[in-house]
């Protein structure tokens, strides 16, 4: 594992000079040349570049192990399985990848200093290869129920909870702090923030995902975010275009389909990403899903030119890399083969194509495209420059590496995580409060017994939830005992909660995307039944409120991460006061027609 950032090759033409070695790691860079003599730089390293070079160049894709030379065993097996190489370095020198994608899964992101080290080791492989080009590295992190990077990172409220907080600076600098932190580590583009407009309840890929359900609402915490990453040096990535909030259907699972007019479409959809385009996003990501009013063939709008080119380039005049969501998904490859799906994205107008099943099959497939003259290499070159360009703006050419002294200097810092508290503290919603049975004292609600799901944490290290409430409320000087019923608690574990129950002062549930037929339901009326008093605290969608009853209060956190659910806690215990607002309204569960809880709501405690 290298601790120090390599020297580049002698014959790099990226060579970083004094001035940009000695620049910070947090993104801050030297003004970019005058566009033209950039562009003019940037196309004679595009001539320099073989075919193969230029294919890799379109390529992000994930890699397993935390080393990019001497990863564990497991994840070179797993390499050579899926990819046909050993290592990250080996992936860079055979197929050329112009992007990485880091995962959690894939052992990449285990704790700050070793992703920085990872980060260099692709970028010295990088650097050695005969066009020698930075990579760009990134990942999925949304913050909320989408993070890939943990602890000791700072983690923050996901979109839905600054949707419910509503200030415009408080979305830019969360994003602020996140690009900080990402850019110290060398992840340089980050694919977010959701532009998608969650009208749908029912939506299973996006819900808290999504900043909220009025357009206008969405578009301007859209652009704050996009400002914040992108003065933090780092690229951010608007998705899912054409906008995916109102699907009820996975499209890792399957092809939804939409069916706005172009009239709603423009309307519900468009806001958000006309608004992105305005603060001058990197980057776009398209959707696997079917939009007829826009593209009658039915295509999927990662492989649709009326969508990606018509609508996105000409119509919104976006000129930046557009980036297709992974292609293992199933929703892109429902209709056409692994080896089609790509060509036929660059024929649509995307420029990185992120994440195929099979790279071989992927990188060929594109390579044969092009010298059997199904695409040209001048349409390549198109979409190389692009990718250069943004390369160039975030510095990459200058200064490829990171340091073990600015990942120490800026992540996990006290200033941003105590930043990360005061965002999400002004994010928890009060949505139902009988009686003014909150706040609650330890004095005359002490003894606390904190039950419910237990969802996996997002990032693989925070909570359990239960465990991280009952934590926070022991601080605040309750007693407090955690019993973990889980997400689909059985008739013997609901018996054993209603026993722990006895005699306590308050018993706090946490719930988790309740349904008609989910037993939290029957959890919450046997624990109301009991007469001690009930308060629960919807842990994702903020909708759970409409199949429950008889609780005293409850309140919406939007995430299970241990930021926003130790917020909720202070807010539950009046340490601070509620003031997040619903950003999407809550429907009776037994006629979605009338609406329950509207948006805006949200109660307070006293004057």
């Amino acid at each position: 594992m290298h601790h120090r950032a390599p020297a580049p090759s002698r014959r790099t033409l990226l060579t970083v000079t004094a001035a940009a070695a000695a620049a910070a790691v947090t993104g801050v860079t030297a003004p970019v040349a005058q566009a033209g003599t950039d562009d003019r730089r940037l196309r004679r390293i595009i001539d320099r570049m073989s075919l193969e070079e230029k294919v890799g160049q379109l390529f992000v894709m994930r890699v397993y192990g935390h080393s990019a030379t001497t990863p564990d065993q497991a994840d070179i097996d797993a390499n050579l399985t899926e990819i046909g190489v050993r290592t990250a370095a080996e992936l860079v020198e055979r197929y050329h990848v112009g992007g990485v994608i880091y995962f959690a899964w894939a052992h990449n992101t285990r704790d700050p200093q070793q992703i920085a080290a990872l980060s260099n080791g692709i970028q010295q492989a990088a650097l050695a290869q005969p066009t020698p080009i930075p990579v760009l590295i990134s990942t999925d992190q949304e913050h909320g129920i989408v993070c890939r990077v943990g602890k000791p990172a700072t983690l923050l409220p996901g979109a839905m909870a600054l949707g419910a907080g509503g200030s415009h600076a408080d979305a830019r600098r969360a994003a602020q702090i996140a690009g900080e932190e990402l850019a110290a580590v060398g992840i340089r583009q980050n694919y977010a923030p959701v532009a998608d407009v969650n009208v749908n309840p029912a939506n299973p890929v996006i819900g808290v995902r999504s900043f909220g359900s009025d357009p206008q609402a969405v578009a301007g915490l859209v652009a704050a975010q996009v400002k914040g990453y992108q003065r933090a040096g780092v690229a951010a990535t608007s998705k899912h275009f054409p906008g995916h909030g109102d699907t009820a259907v996975d499209s890792h699972y399957g092809l939804p389909t939409i069916t706005h007019t172009r009239e709603q479409w423009a309307e519900l959809d468009a806001p958000p990403f006309r608004s992105a385009i305005a603060a001058g996003i990197d980057s776009i990501m398209t959707a696997h899903i079917v939009v007829p009013s826009l593209d009658p063939s039915e295509d999927p709008a990662t492989l649709s030119r009326p969508i990606l080119t018509g609508i996105l380039r000409e119509q919104l005049g976006y000129d930046g890399v557009v980036v297709t969501d992974a292609l293992g998904m199933e929703g892109v490859r429902t209709k056409y083969g692994d080896a089609r799906v790509p060509v036929l994205a660059l024929k649509a107008g995307v420029d990185q194509l992120l994440n195929p099943p099979k790279l071989d099959v992927a990188w060929n497939a594109v390579l044969t495209a092009v010298r059997e003259g199904e695409l040209t290499e001048a349409r390549l070159d198109e979409s190389i420059l692009r990718i250069l360009r943004l390369k160039s703006k975030l510095g990459l050419f200058r200064k490829a590496y990171v340091t073990r002294a600015g990942v120490d200097r800026v992540v996990g810092t006290a200033a941003h995580r105590a930043g990360a508290d005061r965002i999400a503290e002004a994010t928890t919603t009060l949505l139902l409060n009988e009686d003014d049975f909150l706040p609650l004292s330890p004095v005359t609600h002490g003894d606390v017994l904190v039950v419910g799901a237990d969802p996996a944490s997002p990032s693989g290290t925070t909570g359990p939830p239960t465990t991280t409430l009952a934590t926070a409320l022991n601080e605040l000087g309750f007693t407090a005992t955690a019993l973990s019923t889980g997400i689909t608690p059985t008739a013997a574990k609901i018996d054993e909660a209603v026993a722990a129950a006895a005699g306590r002062s308050a018993v706090l549930v946490g719930t988790y995307n309740v349904s008609a037929t989910s037993p939290q339901r029957a959890l919450v009326a046997r624990l109301v039944a009991t007469g001690v008093p009930v308060v629960t605290v919807a842990l994702r969608n903020p909708y759970d409120i409409a199949r429950i009853s008889g609780q005293r209060a409850t309140l919406a956190s939007y995430s299970w991460t241990d930021v926003e659910l130790r917020a909720a806690v202070r807010v539950l215990a009046g340490r601070a006061r509620p003031l997040g607002r619903l950003p999407v309204p809550v429907q009776h569960a037994d006629d979605p027609s009338r609406v329950l809880y509207p948006v805006g709501h949200g109660l307070s405690y006293g004057r």
